[in-house]
């Protein structure tokens, strides 16, 4: 698409008139100038070169398009464009810096305590120690250390049922044994963020503001006596509000502890045998807020692992405790049971005894018919009944003097 297509959307999109514009990039006037309308300005316009050549087509104005009708007012703004990119500088300057800043120290800071932290030197020694330990007997036994990039692989190292890793054991023997150990969560706690700064973006964004500032002093003093009375660009760049004063001062000191920050990373890595030419800070920063990150969600799990473990025992005392219950309460019942059985076998024989003792139990026998009917008072009926007197009487004596014989061979046996 032609540059003068792009440029009718951008000038139908603001709908102010060409000269206004023309004012306001002349007196640098930053209440009505924007960082996006600046870049699109530096973007969309055609070069000197064209401005030049449509510069002559002043008096058949009318008949060019609004493309054509803008950039022949904006030709006539001496060094357009290294004007454009001063502007832009200096709307942009002071967001760089803000923004430059807490990056060159998060590194700094990162560093130092990484190096400092006392907590975690001692956590690099137990992995140590684990790692010897688990290579007793082979060709890596007792090794002197380790690469700190190799930390993450912690996790890769499982138990035999795959439940938890290597990193889940270190996390745990730091909470039960070595708690100390655990301040180093908190030792390096600008990690994070010093991970997601890019040194490489850092020191090329450092690089292109030296270049524009070098650019600014030149262009000021080079720069023609303004011919436009609207014409303030050196007045504002220079003397008015010192903008290159100011910038040379800050971009010294952020050079300053930009360098003091290469410093301290070079130190850190060397201090850790670590080779720049083969990990760049950036790559050994994100290993280690990798490692913090895992490191915490293991001791997290570990966490969970045991309030779940703790919730099985207590479920499992609990059942047990109603099992136990539930068979202390049965053979209570078994034993109420044996007892009435007990009771009412010797309540049996209590009431038999005492019935054959006072004969009740042959009392109760149900009386035999007859044998003869007809006249109870003839002479053979007559001598049934005395005969059948006769022979109760009998039986009563002898089954008296068989149950006192019977008792009396008991009480004989009992004593």
């Amino acid at each position: 698409m032609p540059l003068c297509v792009f440029l009718a959307i951008f000038l139908g999109s603001f709908r102010v008139p060409y000269e206004e514009i023309k004012r306001m990039i002349l007196e640098i006037d930053e209440a009505q100038l924007s960082e996006s309308m600046i870049q699109n300005l530096i973007k969309h316009l055609p070069d000197q070169k064209q401005l030049n050549e449509l510069s002559k087509l002043k008096n058949e104005y009318k008949n060019l398009s609004e493309p054509e009708q803008f950039a022949i007012v904006m030709s006539s703004v001496t060094r357009l464009r290294p004007r454009l990119g001063a502007v832009l500088f200096k709307l942009q300057f002071e967001e760089q810096v803000n923004n430059l800043k807490p990056e060159i120290m998060a590194v700094s800071t990162a560093c130092e305590e990484i190096k400092k932290s006392r907590s975690f030197s001692q956590l690099l020694e137990l992995v140590l120690l684990m790692g010897n330990y688990m290579n007793a007997g082979s060709r890596n036994a007792q090794t002197f250390g380790y690469n700190l990039c190799s930390l993450c692989k912690l996790k890769d190292t499982k138990s035999a049922d795959q439940t938890i890793t290597l990193l889940h054991f270190l996390a745990e023997v730091c909470e039960e044994k070595y708690p100390n150990v655990l301040s180093f969560l908190e030792d390096l706690q600008h990690l994070d963020k010093a991970s997601r700064v890019s040194v490489e973006s850092l020191e090329k964004t450092l690089k292109q503001m030296e270049g524009q500032i070098k650019q600014l002093g030149t262009d000021l003093e080079t720069f023609p006596q303004p011919e436009d009375p609207h014409d303030k660009f050196v007045t504002k760049m220079s003397i008015s509000f010192f903008f290159l004063v100011q910038a040379k001062d800050q971009f010294k000191q952020l050079s300053t502890i930009h360098k003091s920050m290469e410093n301290l990373y070079r130190d850190v890595m060397e201090y850790y045998a670590i080779d720049l030419k083969k990990v760049s800070v950036e790559e050994f920063l994100t290993d280690l807020s990798n490692f913090k990150t895992m490191f915490m969600q293991a001791a997290k799990d570990n966490m969970r692992r045991k309030e779940m473990e703790e919730k099985q025992r207590r479920a499992r005392i609990a059942q047990e405790k109603a099992e136990k219950e539930k068979l202390e309460k049965q053979q209570k019942k078994k034993h109420l049971l044996d007892i009435k059985t007990e009771k009412d076998e010797t309540g049996v024989m209590d009431s038999l005894l005492e019935a054959l003792q006072s004969g009740a139990a042959f009392r109760d026998r149900r009386k035999r018919t007859p044998r003869f009917k007809g006249d109870q008072s003839s002479p053979a009926c007559k001598n049934s009944q005395v005969f059948r007197s006769r022979r109760k009487e009998e039986r009563s004596g002898a089954s008296q003097s068989s149950m006192g014989s019977w008792f009396h061979k008991a009480g004989a046996d009992a004593e």
